[in-house]
């Protein structure tokens, strides 16, 4: 992290240096949590005063249950909810399309925002259902009108689920107003991996099981991990900064051929993703990293991958765009200069291809 440029946020976050100093105190807590004699106790009650940290970082007033990661808080709500079906956005992650085999899909358009006309006619029928939806794409950074969404969807009487593990903390207040389950990572906001939390409305829309979590997951809570999540949750992020190195970034790349994926949408302040026509998205990849800079290409978790993007084929592009797609997205450490750099190796990359051409 020294010597390369990291602008990979979106998959993942550096460990904040409070978060580590939090989760050490937490090993120090070594006892369980449920254990009734002294050191059990302290171990809760350090547990809870984060919960109660996590909760109003969040503006929450329902309930927190820890969790892995988001993959999982999006299993629990999608496979233990009180209903009779499931629905998710076309463009949702692949966490939530491999949750359930009997999910619905809802189309999106252009914009890559929910059809309203579509969720509409998903919505009607017989049974209750927990409806998927982003706060933003890991992809493509677009944001989802929650509010009005969410309107549409408990006037029919559902449930609404929205992946929120993008959102800085306090981000979007109508998240808090509205969803009756918000799925949430600590790996994304600088705390560690493996920790996570569903928010839930009414704890009476989730079906229990397990002995921890107010009996709602099996296994012993991990009190160095939440501890770590609550510290990195207490260090605020700059979006207008973010804000404005994606503006910045935007009009660079345009400039140099560049075509911003939806820069006229509402999108998340730090992430954006950028084609390149005539150069593939690995090609784009390998060159960026023999610089020292670090991207991705698809989704949050499947940085890697070099699999087509379910989420621009949703949209309407065709295969051969959206293979030409990188992600950039920026965290509380990136600058100027690290942008700048990354346009250094584009302009090269643009280049090779224009004498190619």
């Amino acid at each position: 992290m020294t010597t390369r440029i990291y602008l990979d946020h979106a998959a993942t976050t550096p460990l904040l240096p409070v978060a580590r100093e939090a989760m050490a105190d937490g090993f120090a807590r070594w006892a369980n949590p449920s254990s009734p004699h002294a050191e059990g106790r302290a171990a809760k009650a350090a547990l809870e005063a984060a919960r109660g940290q996590i909760a109003g970082a969040y503006g929450w007033s329902g309930e927190v249950l820890f969790t892995s990661g988001a993959s999982e808080s999006l299993n629990v709500a999608l496979t233990r909810s009180a209903v009779e079906r499931r629905l998710a956005s076309a463009v949702e992650h692949d966490a939530v399309l491999r949750a359930t085999y009997d999910i619905a899909l809802v189309k999106v358009g252009a914009d890559g925002i929910v059809d309203t006309d579509a969720l509409d006619a998903a919505t009607t029928g017989e049974g209750r259902a927990v409806v998927a939806i982003q706060w933003c794409n890991s992809e493509t950074g677009v944001r989802q009108p929650i509010a009005t969404l969410a309107e549409q969807i408990h006037a029919a009487g559902h449930l609404l689920l929205v992946d929120a593990a993008q959102m800085p903390a306090g981000a979007d207040r109508d998240v808090a107003r509205h969803a009756d389950f918000v799925a949430l990572s600590a790996h994304k906001r600088g705390g560690p991996i493996g920790v996570g939390a569903l928010l839930v409305r009414d704890l009476a829309t989730l079906d229990p099981t397990g002995g921890q979590e107010r009996g709602y997951r099996p296994g012993t809570e991990n009190v160095p991990g939440v501890l770590g999540y609550a510290a990195a949750l207490a260090e605020p992020e700059d979006v207008v900064r973010y804000a404005e190195l994606r503006r910045y970034l935007d009009d660079a790349l345009t400039s140099l051929g560049a075509e911003p994926v939806l820069a006229g949408a509402l999108r998340h302040p730090a992430i954006g993703s950028y084609r390149l026509p005539g150069v593939s998205s690995t090609t784009q990849l390998i060159r960026f990293d023999m610089a020292g800079i670090a991207v991705s290409a698809g989704s949050a978790c499947a940085s890697g991958s070099m699999k087509p993007s379910h989420v621009l084929t949703a949209m309407g592009w065709d295969m051969t765009a959206s293979r030409e797609v990188v992600r950039v997205s920026f965290g509380r450490s990136t600058t100027k200069a690290d942008c700048d750099a990354f346009i250094a190796v584009w302009r090269e990359i643009a280049a090779s291809r224009a004498q190619a051409a």
